[in-house]
């Protein structure tokens, strides 16, 4: 018997949550839960992070936790609970099944069957933002070669194991080459250790584009935090409904579950809500844990109910649908068709060993880091780049003044009139005999700075790792 831990969440969660459980109960499903609160009521109880010790305590102890809905208040500052739990606890791989199930919901790509793996823990999600001047603020964007390494070799080892024949990559890297070119040089790296399956890459708003329009073409899709979040949910809505979307968080000792929808709290409490959602996470989760016979028990009998046409409201539809029915109903027939295989959707029978074995990160030999200069991030006022360029030039010393950009373009030298300028400079001083710079250089530099009453808000070393610019020129240059 496997002990799990459970939470019923806010708006429909409690509904589709009990649901849920009716159905591993009649399944037979070797499971005990432990049930913790988190969400809405924790936040509001003056707890801004929505979970308490004890909550974390059970997650930790039985390392599967199968999750509802939450709600996040508005306001207040608080933090995403979700994305507090993927990162603390190591959860780096979302896993998002997207299967059609034409012609019984409907869908516009009758053959879909893609499986979207989003990295979990960093990109954009790191959640590191500032505002730097009246104008501008922002956020940092943070790929790592552990976080690349981990979820691209879970890419291809789900692939393997499940028979799949593509992995895919979708980055951006004609644009963000140090960022997005890291996990796409990553992503060769490790998929010419996987001869066995075919692998390619795709600018992401070109391949999200087939995506949408083709998915057929598509098997195993592997990319970012951010774009994995996006890309995810479309893909689930064009199989047929976001509603009928589970999902898994894996890491290297802990794993959740939940559907990818809301907690839809105008519709709580009405007895309306698709509760498959959270079943198939449900299912996934039983995988997990070794108990595929009851994974494939549940899945084939929620496959019979989906044929037989016995719908909830999202996905009901005249000439198609046979019976509109609500939360309870829904899973009622559900467990009504345990043991019973579907007749035109396809009979599952999962592998046996899901552990996915990935190594742990094995840090490398370190590169050759040599300092070259400097960015000094500026925050004036005055509109003329040659102005603040001539004010600056006067701090030159071992590292110069060679580039000033605004929002990433080149406006010093040779900038041009017509690009439009904010309150924040990016100020490039860099040495010229290419030789390293000294680690004194950029003190006596800001030393300068402060003295010239230079309002600096940041800087960014500038190194070369083994001879190469570990930095981005501006644009225009």
């Amino acid at each position: 018997m496997q002990k799990i831990t459970v939470a019923k969440g806010d708006g429909i969660g409690p509904e589709i949550m009990d649901a849920t459980l009716g159905i591993l109960k009649a399944a037979n499903a070797r499971v005990e839960w432990e049930e913790i609160q988190v969400g809405e009521k924790v936040y509001l109880s003056g707890n801004t992070s929505g979970i308490d010790r004890e909550a974390w305590d059970s997650i930790r102890r039985n390392k599967v936790f199968l999750k509802a809905p939450i709600t996040t208040p508005q306001g207040g500052g608080y933090k995403s609970l979700n994305v507090t739990m993927r990162k603390t606890l190591g959860l780096y791989a979302n896993v998002r099944p997207c299967k059609s199930f034409h012609p019984f919901v409907r869908t516009k790509h009758p053959d879909m069957d893609v499986v979207i793996i989003r990295e979990n823990e960093e990109d954009l999600y790191a959640g590191i933002e500032h505002q730097q001047t009246d104008e501008v603020v922002q956020c940092l964007k943070l790929i790592t070669r552990p976080g690349c390494e981990k979820i691209i070799r879970y890419a291809f080892e789900y692939a393997r194991l499940y028979n799949r024949k593509r992995v895919s990559c979708f980055t951006k890297d004609n644009i963000m080459k140090l960022t997005d070119g890291l996990f796409h040089r990553v992503f060769r790296e490790i998929a010419a250790e996987y001869p066995d399956i075919q692998a390619d890459n795709w600018i992401i708003d070109i391949g999200a584009a087939r995506l949408a329009d083709t998915p057929e073409i598509f098997d195993v899709v592997v990319m970012p935090n951010l774009y994995g979040d996006v890309v995810s949910d479309i893909t689930a809505q064009i199989s047929g409904s976001v509603g009928l979307a589970g999902t898994a968080n894996i890491g290297e000792t802990c794993a959740m579950f939940e559907a990818i929808h809301g907690s839809a709290p105008d519709i709580a409490g009405k007895n309306i809500a698709n509760p498959s959602g959270l079943l198939r996470a449900a299912v996934m989760l039983l995988n997990h844990i070794g108990q595929q016979d009851v994974a494939e028990r549940i899945r084939n009998a929620w496959a019979v109910t989906i044929e037989e046409g016995i719908h909830t409201a999202d996905i009901y539809k005249e000439g198609v649908s046979t019976q509109l029915v609500g939360t309870k109903e829904f899973a009622q027939a559900v467990i009504a068709r345990l043991g019973q295989n579907p007749k035109q959707l396809s009979t599952v029978e999962y592998a046996r060993e899901v552990r996915l074995s990935i190594p742990r990160y094995q840090r490398r030999q370190p590169l050759n880091k040599q300092l070259k200069g400097v960015d000094v991030f500026v925050d004036w006022k005055g509109t003329n780049p040659n102005e603040l360029a001539n004010k600056l030039e006067k701090l030159n010393s071992e590292i110069k003044l060679t580039l000033i950009t605004n929002r990433g373009v080149k406006v010093w030298p040779d900038g041009f009139e017509e690009t439009f300028c904010t309150d924040h400079w990016r100020c490039r001083f860099e040495v010229e005999n290419g030789h390293p710079a000294s680690k004194h250089s950029i003190p006596e530099l800001l030393g300068k700075a402060l003295n010239a009453d230079v309002d600096v808000i940041k800087t960014e070393n500038l190194y070369e790792f083994n001879g190469e610019k570990g930095y981005s020129l501006g644009q225009g240059q």
